[in-house]
C-alpha cells in the first residue's frame, strides 16, 4: 500500500540549489546568497542538507559563505549538477512510503506550465545519486502544488492543478484517480479560492495553506477589506471550514504579510505559509515588516515540540517565491 509522506516524517535532510549568475537570481546574488547562508546555516544544525551546485567554483563560494557564517559543514553534501533555477520544491522529488520503504516520484516539471525554460530541472532527479528507487511519472506536478496530513489526505488548488497548461488532456475526475493512485491518497481536497498577486505558479497551495501536523492546518488570512486578497482569501477560509468539518482539525489562521512591492511597484507574494517543516523546526519565511511578529507567534502556538524561527527571505519574493519553494525535505534513507 502507498501513502504520501508529509513533511514531518523523518528527514534525512533538504535538498537545495545554490544561487549563481546563470538563474533568475543574477541580479541580486548577493542578496539571495545572503538569504541561502541564513537558511541553510538553520538546518545544518540539526540535519542535513544536499546542495546543488553547477561546479567547483559555485560550490567552493558557497562554503566559503556558510563557513564565514558559522555554519556546521559536517552535515552538508554537494552535489555537481546542472540547472535552471532554483526553486527545489516544484522540481524535486515528492517522496511516498510503500511496503515499508520510499519511492521518490519524479514527475514533469514543465517551468509552471510553460512560463519559463525548465528542461534541466525537469532532468535533474535522473542525475542525482539517490538510494531509494526513482519512479517516472509521466504526469505534471510541482511539490508545491500540493500538501498532505499523512493520513491520506491531499490540499490542492483547481487553479493550479487544473490549468489547462497542466495536463490539459485529462478530466478533473481522470486527474484525480491517477493523483490517488501514484501518490497513494485517499481524499483530494480542492480549494477554488485563493490566489496571490505576483505569484507565477497559478495559486500554489504552498502559499496559502499547510498541514502543520496531521490535526493541525494552518491558513493565510487578510483582515484589510482594502487589500485586493480580502474577499478571496475570506471564501478560501470558509472552503477549509468546510472540507474540514468532521475531522477534527484545528485550523490556525496567519496573518497576511504587510504589503511588499519591488521596485516597479508590483506587488509581491509575501506569504507565512510558505514554511518549511524540518526534524527539529518550523522555519518561516520573515521579511522584515510589521506582521512578522504575529505570524511567528500564531506558528509557534501550533509546533508543538518545534523549535519556530524566522528565515529572512524578502529576496526570495523578488522572484515570486519563498523559503518552501527553494526547499525539498528528504527522507531518512534516500541518501
Amino acid at each position: 500500500m502507498r501513502l504520501l509522506l508529509p513533511e514531518w516524517h523523518p528527514q534525512w535532510g533538504v535538498l537545495l540549489a545554490w544561487p549563481d549568475a546563470d538563474t533568475d537570481w543574477a541580479g541580486l546574488l548577493d542578496a539571495a546568497h545572503a538569504t541561502y547562508t541564513a537558511l541553510i546555516r538553520a538546518l545544518l544544525d540539526h540535519e542535513r542538507v544536499l546542495l546543488l551546485c553547477r561546479d567547483d567554483e559555485r560550490a567552493d563560494q558557497a562554503r566559503q559563505c556558510l563557513a564565514e557564517a558559522g555554519a556546521d559543514l559536517e552535515r552538508l553534501r554537494i552535489e555537481r549538477a546542472e540547472y535552471d533555477d532554483t526553486w527545489a520544491r516544484d522540481f524535486g522529488p515528492i517522496s511516498v512510503a510503500e511496503d515499508g520503504h520510499t519511492r521518490l516520484l519524479d514527475f514533469r516539471f514543465t517551468g509552471w506550465g510553460h512560463k519559463f525554460p525548465a528542461q534541466r530541472d525537469d532532468a535533474l532527479n535522473a542525475a542525482l545519486p539517490w538510494r531509494a528507487p526513482r519512479e517516472p511519472v509521466d504526469l505534471v506536478l510541482e511539490g508545491g502544488a500540493i500538501d498532505t496530513d499523512g493520513r491520506g489526505t491531499l490540499l490542492t488548488t483547481r487553479a493550479c492543478l487544473r490549468n489547462p497548461n497542466r495536463n490539459p488532456l485529462l478530466t478533473e475526475a481522470e486527474l484525480s484517480e491517477r493523483l490517488r493512485a501514484t501518490l497513494g491518497v485517499e481524499r483530494i481536497w480542492w480549494l477554488d479560492h485563493g490566489e496571490l498577486e505576483g505569484d507565477d505558479t497559478d495559486a500554489h497551495v504552498d502559499t496559502l495553506a499547510r498541514f502543520v501536523n496531521a490535526d493541525t492546518l494552518a491558513y493565510v488570512g487578510c483582515d484589510d477589506r482594502q487589500d485586493p486578497h480580502y474577499a478571496d482569501l475570506a471564501e478560501m477560509a470558509r472552503e477549509l471550514e468546510a472540507l474540514t468539518a468532521g475531522h477534527g482539525l484545528k485550523l490556525a489562521r496567519l496573518p497576511m504579510a504587510t504589503p511588499q512591492y519591488n521596485a516597479e511597484g508590483e506587488r509581491l507574494p509575501a506569504t507565512y505559509a510558505n514554511f518549511l517543516i524540518t526534524n527539529r523546526k518550523i522555519l518561516v519565511p520573515v521579511y522584515g515588516c510589521a506582521s512578522d511578529a504575529a505570524a511567528l507567534d500564531a506558528l509557534a502556538e501550533v509546533a508543538g515540540d518545534r523549535t519556530v524561527e524566522g528565515i529572512p527571505c524578502r529576496p526570495l519574493i523578488e522572484q515570486g517565491g519563498s523559503l518552501h519553494c527553494v526547499t525539498m525535505q528528504l527522507p531518512e534513507g534516500v541518501l
